[in-house]
C-alpha cells in the first residue's frame, strides 16, 4: 500500500453493563448476581489485568490483543453503543451520540465533532486507510510497518472496485491529473462482503454505518468481549489511581455515581481531547499544553451531471505534504449540509435544492502544535495567518478541480471551518516514551493523542497499528509479572 493512501446504586449498574470477564486460570465465566459496590467485582474476580479506558480503535486493538492472550481486561466507555437503535445513521444519530449534540466548539468558535459512544470516531469517519507519513519512525522511534501490513490483510483494506468508486468522484481524480497533481484510489475500511444489506456508503454513512460494509471499532470491541473482555459503558473516568510512582486503576463515575477498580495496568485511549484531561488529574500536568488538528472545509461546486453525494466518501485522495494539505472527494451528507445552509442564513438557502448536482472536495490542512486542552474542558483551536495561507490555497486548487470538473465557477463556494483528528496532546517523546508508557509506572496511552504532530491523513490505520504494538509489549510484560508474582516451588528434599 501506498502509504499516503495509505442507581439502584452504581454497583448495581456496574454488574448490569459488565457483560463478560475472565477468571483468574483465563477461562470466561459471566458476571453473576448484582454486587453492591465495585468492591464485590474486586473480590470476586480479583485484580483485573487491565483496565481500558476508551472503545475507540486504540483502546480496542489494545483490549483485543490483551483478551485474546488470556487476560483480564474491563473496557470503559463514556458513551453507550448506540447500534442497532433505529436512528443510528440517520441524521438525528449524530445529535444524539456526539458530545453537546454536534455543537461542540473551540474557545475561537471552530466546530469539533466529537463522537462519544462504542466504536468512537470510527462510526463517523469516511472509511479511508492511511499509514503514517513518511517523517513518523524518525520522529517516535517506532516502526509500525509489520503491524499495518497485518492489519491490512486482516480488514481487508483496499481500494473500492471501480463500479463502486463512484462517476462524480473519479471525474475530480482525472480533473486533478489533469492539471498535474498526483491522485491515487484511496485504500478504504470498507468491505462488501461484510455488508448485512445492499452496500449502501453515499455520504450518509459519516453519520453511522448501516448496511455493515464499514469497519468500525465495535468490531474489535465485539472480538474483545468474545475473547473473555468485560464492557462498561455510560463510565466517565477521571483519573487514574497514582500510588508510590504507579498506576493500579482508575476513578470515575458511572450514571453519576462514583466508583472505583483496580488493574496491574491502566491504558488511557479517550481520543486527543479525552486523554489529556485524565492525564491532567492524573499528576501529568502539562498533558493537553498543545494540540494539533486537521481542519477541513468542504469545497462545492455544482454541475450539469450528478454529484458525489451518493457515492462513498474519500474514494480517490491527493497527498500534496510539502505543502501541508491533504485533498480528498467527500460530499457532506444531505442533513448536515442543508443544516449549515440554514443556519448560515436565508442567501444560503436555495443552495440545498442544488444538492443533487453538487460536487464536493474536502480540503484537510496541516496546523502546527498550538492551543490547548484545558482541565476545565476548555479547548483552543486558533487558526493562524499561516493556517488560513494554506486554506486560501487550498481552496483555489479545489477551485480550479472543481471548474475542470465540469462546474460552474460562479457556483464555488465553501464551508466553515470543522476540526478533526484532534491529536498532539499526550506526545511519544514527551509525554509518553516509544513504549506508549508515561511517566508513572502501569500507565500507557494508546489513540491520536500520542502523534507528535498532525498526520495530515486518515489517522486510523496508524492508531490501530500502535494498539496492536502496545498489546504484544503488555502480554509480554504482563506474563512476566505474573511468573515474578507467583510462590517459589519448594525445593526437593535431599536423600
Amino acid at each position: 500500500m501506498k502509504h499516503q493512501a495509505l442507581p439502584t446504586s452504581a454497583a448495581r449498574s456496574i454488574a448490569d453493563a459488565v457483560k463478560r470477564v475472565v477468571n483468574p486460570v483465563g477461562s470466561p465465566a459471566v458476571l453473576k448476581g448484582r454486587p453492591r459496590n465495585s468492591s464485590e467485582i474486586t473480590k470476586q474476580f480479583g485484580e483485573v489485568d487491565a483496565i481500558v479506558v476508551g472503545t475507540g480503535p486504540g483502546g480496542t486493538s489494545v483490549a483485543r490483543g490483551l483478551a485474546r492472550a488470556g487476560k483480564r481486561v474491563v473496557m470503559l466507555e463514556a458513551g453507550r453503543d448506540h447500534r442497532g437503535s433505529w436512528y443510528y445513521g440517520t441524521p438525528l444519530g449524530p445529535m444524539i451520540y456526539t458530545e453537546k449534540r454536534g455543537f461542540l466548539r473551540s474557545k475561537e468558535g471552530i466546530a469539533i465533532v466529537r463522537p462519544m459512544l462504542t466504536g468512537g470516531a470510527t462510526n463517523m469517519f469516511a472509511g479511508a486507510a492511511s499509514g503514517p507519513p513518511d517523517w513518523w519512525e524518525a520522529r517516535t522511534g517506532i516502526n509500525l510497518g509489520q503491524e499495518i501490513e497485518e492489519t491490512i490483510d486482516e480488514l481487508n483494506i483496499a481500494v473500492l472496485p471501480d463500479d463502486q468508486m463512484g462517476r462524480a468522484s473519479q471525474r475530480i481524480a482525472e480533473a486533478g491529473r489533469a492539471l498535474g497533481q498526483d491522485w491515487y484510489a484511496q485504500p478504504k475500511f470498507n468491505d462488501v462482503s461484510r455488508c448485512r444489506v445492499a452496500f449502501d456508503c453515499g455520504a450518509k454513512c459519516m453519520y453511522g454505518c448501516r448496511c455493515g460494509g464499514k469497519w468500525t471499532a465495535n468490531d474489535f470491541m465485539d472480538q474483545a468481549i468474545a475473547a473473555g473482555a468485560a464492557l462498561l459503558t455510560e463510565c466517565t473516568v477521571r483519573e487514574a489511581i497514582i500510588e508510590e510512582g504507579a498506576a493500579n486503576g482508575v476513578r470515575g463515575t458511572h450514571r453519576g455515581e462514583p466508583f472505583e477498580l483496580r488493574a496491574k495496568s491502566v491504558i488511557i485511549s479517550a481520543g486527543g481531547i479525552g486523554t489529556p484531561r485524565i492525564l491532567q488529574n492524573s499528576g501529568i500536568a502539562d498533558a493537553g499544553n498543545k494540540l494539533a488538528v486537521d481542519t477541513n472545509f468542504v469545497i462545492f461546486g455544482v454541475s450539469e451531471q450528478r454529484g458525489n453525494a451518493d457515492e462513498s466518501p474519500m474514494t480517490v485522495s491527493y497527498c500534496d505534504d510539502e505543502a501541508g494539505l491533504m485533498y480528498s472527494s467527500l460530499m457532506q451528507p444531505w442533513g448536515l449540509f442543508s443544516l449549515q445552509q440554514i443556519l448560515m442564513g436565508r442567501q444560503h438557502w436555495p443552495k440545498i435544492g442544488k444538492f443533487p448536482r453538487m460536487m464536493g472536495v474536502m480540503l484537510k490542512i496541516k496546523e502546527d502544535l498550538k492551543g490547548y486542552v484545558a482541565p476545565d474542558g476548555e479547548i483552543s483551536m486558533p487558526l493562524t495567518e499561516v493556517d488560513m495561507r494554506r486554506a486560501n490555497q487550498g481552496y483555489l486548487v479545489c477551485r480550479d478541480i472543481l471548474i475542470k470538473a465540469g462546474c460552474d465557477p460562479d457556483s464555488i463556494f465553501w464551508n466553515p471551518p470543522r476540526g478533526t483528528h484532534p491529536c498532539g496532546t499526550a506526545r511519544i517523546g514527551e509525554h509518553i516514551d516509544a513504549d506508549l508508557k508515561t511517566k508513572f509506572d502501569n500507565l500507557y496511552v494508546c489513540d491520536a493523542s500520542t502523534f507528535p504532530d498532525a498526520l495530515v491523513r486518515p489517522p486510523t490505520l496508524t492508531i490501530i497499528a500502535l494498539g496492536k504494538r502496545l498489546a504484544r509489549h503488555l502480554n509480554a510484560d504482563l506474563s512476566a509479572t505474573s511468573k515474578t508474582d507467583q510462590p517459589a516451588e519448594a525445593a526437593a528434599p535431599v536423600h
